[in-house]
């Protein structure tokens, strides 16, 4: 008389039932994967970035293994319609743009699905179109003049309870961070990189700062030539906003 035996699972295409171990090593994965890990990138100034700010981006997205990226705002300069003085030397409006475009392609076909924190010099068209009583229905989106379709520009962005903002209205990361206890992202100050925990009763918050990728020897950046060194960077926000870090930019020259 033939015994009994049980069936092979894996024979007729069943899954073996996994231990309580192997189950929980599991969702550990899934729930660490799910969390949001945001690469920050600080004031690009297209076209007058350093052109190894790219790649150092790239790198860090990889190395922390980011899954949502935001741009802290100032990705175009616009140098040739700033309402401070400009170099009579430099290009004209249309041949900067021209350079802006084809520097901000590939960004965008770096990370085609971004936000991207309205900055001051990202908005100085706009601003100067208002001021002539230009109604909006006149003035193209960013998307349409950059080729960027997919970048969502915001004036700030929240994501777990961290807010991602240029800063050139909210004032710096400490100051904003402290005033609404709430952890705060920002760009704007380029000889600005840190991050700084301060505590309420009941929670702590933190204040980054992410600095730049500027290239300070370009005559669009004449306002940073003789004083404080630029703090070349981004940042990473990991583990669903509870970690904030900043990545120094190691230069060559």
């Amino acid at each position: 008389m033939k015994k009994n035996r049980k069936p092979n699972l894996r024979a007729v295409g069943q899954r073996a039932r996994l231990s309580v171990e192997e189950q929980k090593m599991i969702n550990n994965f899934r729930a660490k994967n799910a969390e949001n890990r945001v690469l920050v990138i600080g004031d690009v100034h297209a076209p007058f970035e350093r052109k190894d700010y790219l790649q150092f981006c790239i790198d860090t997205y990889n190395k922390y293994n980011c899954n949502k990226v935001v741009f802290i705002g100032d990705i175009i300069d616009n140098h040739f319609s700033s309402y401070h003085e400009t170099d009579a030397d430099g290009k004209g409006g249309g041949d900067e743009l021209d350079l802006a475009i084809d520097r901000i392609a590939d960004w965008y076909n770096a990370f085609p699905d971004a936000y991207v924190t309205i900055g001051n010099h990202d908005a100085i068209i706009m601003r100067k179109a208002q001021s002539s009583s230009i109604p909006s229905k006149w003035i193209k989106a960013y998307n349409e003049v950059l080729g960027t379709p997919n970048w969502k520009w915001v004036t700030d962005v929240i994501i777990d309870d961290v807010r991602y903002v240029h800063g050139h209205k909210s004032s710096k990361a400490r100051t904003a961070a402290k005033r609404d206890m709430q952890s705060t992202v920002t760009g704007h100050y380029h000889t600005d990189m840190y991050v700084d925990w301060m505590f309420g009763a009941n929670k702590a918050v933190f204040a980054m700062a992410v600095g730049c990728g500027i290239d300070s020897k370009s005559y669009a950046m004449g306002y940073m030539q003789g004083g404080k060194k630029e703090a070349l960077g981004c940042g990473v926000v990991l583990d669903g906003g509870k970690t904030p870090i900043t990545i120094k930019m190691d230069l060559c020259d």
